[in-house]
């Protein structure tokens, strides 16, 4: 297979969206949407009206129209919603998600790829978190419906992917074990999805994607390579200079007097070894400028994969008024990045840009209303009833403390599930509240993406993105 040399990062919620990944791949690379969130970033698309139709138009193409009339039927707002009005809840995805909500996973995850690949036949991804495992079962469903070309997953080990997939493609019933703390000895815990089931009938018969895991060690990727109940197709190996998810440090986590992860030798991944498995890979983090791919391609790599230079073009889901701010302050050279120990729920380090009138303000931080009503970050535990039950560190504190959280976890800790969805524009109005407050994440080359700037442009495409990458 020619692959591509360079691979879009899937980032953040909506940031990754359909619109840049078509860019990308429309250039001859491979563009990849972000799947995480995609459920709820679907549903506020429609509710502000469908500007376009895209929606729409790829909903026509879904071959089951009753549950898109449905879908259509509960969210669709002609025109949009009132700007004030709430956006419609929808329900936190469980251990066993209703009809409703599994539905609405696959079709939001089938329309985004479908309109990724619109108008040209170049592969495209879609990339999935492994730490949050409730949707993707019916997420991954949708994507290969629209015939998605690869799937990327990582912060975690998703070992189970990739026979997953196997059995989704040939239309079987599959299982994902779940990660569920306070479990007893021998005690598993699962969510299920059934193609056949979900189709009314018999599934159809569908094209396996090539699976790409993002590591950052070669111990994992050896351990993927040998141990994962399908194959693995290649790996993403990203560094701790990338944005979003870092993996923590090897050993006991120690700070910087900054306050951030410090990484050393250990932390470095060994190629030659991730070399040595036979299988493709791409080197992330702090390859996204000019003169890096050479360099990347030098150590034996098949490309790379970049992130934050996208992230922050004119296509991106970011809000243009988040995108001008970063790119004003890596103008001057004063941006703010910091790696935060505490800020994701997940206990991974999140890094984030500093910014006034972000959840990245600890003024900000401390007014917002600690709530809890996405949900995509809660950690499963086992309930004294033998149930699983969900908690978040950053729920409302008494509430964590409840369902038999420590409170020492819930220090600094981030609603970056709604801050995320407000940097896309998509920020619900709570009640009594302002609108929830965005957070901004990019890589350590966040400093120096000014330089895809044209002289005197304030925005950049992702086309020049890649024609300085390729230079």
């Amino acid at each position: 297979m020619n692959y591509p040399k360079i691979i879009q990062g899937g980032m953040g919620v909506g940031v990754s969206n359909w619109r840049l990944a078509n860019a990308v791949a429309r250039c001859g690379e491979m563009g990849v949407v972000s799947g995480t969130a995609l459920d709820a970033v679907f549903a506020r698309r429609l509710q502000l009206g469908d500007l376009g139709g895209h929606l729409r138009r790829a909903l026509e193409q879904f071959p089951f129209p009753e549950m898109v009339r449905r879908l259509l039927d509960r969210y669709f707002i002609s025109g949009g919603k009132p700007e004030q009005q709430p956006f419609k809840a929808i329900p936190l995805h469980s251990d066993r998600d209703p009809q409703h909500l599994m539905e609405l996973t696959v079709l939001a995850n089938f329309a985004e790829v479908f309109l990724a690949k619109e108008g040209h036949d170049n592969p495209v991804g879609i990339n999935f978190l492994e730490k949050i495992q409730t949707p993707t079962l019916p997420s991954l469903y949708g994507a290969m419906l629209a015939g998605v070309a690869f799937i990327l997953m990582g912060a975690g080990i998703p070992r189970s992917i990739p026979g997953i997939m196997d059995d989704l493609a040939l239309g079987k019933p599959v299982s994902l074990k779940l990660d569920v703390e306070q479990a007893l000895p021998g005690e598993e815990f699962f969510v299920t999805f059934d193609p056949q089931l979900f189709c009314g009938g018999k599934a159809p018969v569908l094209q396996r994607p090539k699976f790409l895991a993002i590591v950052s060690s070669a111990t994992l990727a050896m351990s993927l390579a040998k141990k994962s109940t399908g194959s693995v197709d290649g790996f993403i190996v990203e560094g701790a200079t990338a944005g979003g998810h870092n993996a923590p440090p090897r050993g006991q986590m120690q700070l910087s007097e900054k306050g951030e992860p410090l990484y050393g030798e250990r932390d470095l991944p060994d190629l030659d070894k991730i070399k040595a498995l036979g299988l493709p890979f791409w080197l992330a983090g702090s390859f996204g400028m000019p003169g890096k791919l050479k360099e990347a391609l030098a150590l034996g790599a098949a490309g790379i994969q970049v992130g934050t230079a996208f992230a922050f073009c004119e296509e991106s889901g970011l809000t243009p008024e988040l995108k001008n701010l970063v790119l004003e302050q890596s103008l001057l050279g004063d941006v703010n990045l910091f790696t935060d120990p505490t800020a994701s729920p997940t206990g991974f380090p999140f890094k984030v840009v500093s910014l006034e009138g972000t959840l990245s303000d600890d003024t900000i931080y401390q007014e917002r209303k600690r709530i809890c009503d996405l949900g995509y970050l809660r950690h499963s535990y086992r309930k004294e009833d033998g149930t699983v039950g969900f908690r978040c560190p950053s729920e409302p504190v008494e509430s964590f403390v409840k369902k038999g959280g420590s409170p020492d976890e819930v220090s600094g800790r981030r609603c970056l599930c709604n801050s995320l969805l407000a940097s896309i524009g998509l920020g619900q109005q709570q009640p009594g509240m302002e609108k929830e407050p965005p957070i901004i994440t990019a890589g350590d080359q966040v400093t120096q993406i000014a330089s895809f700037l044209k002289p005197w442009g304030r925005t950049y495409p992702a086309s020049e993105v890649i024609k300085q990458l390729l230079a």
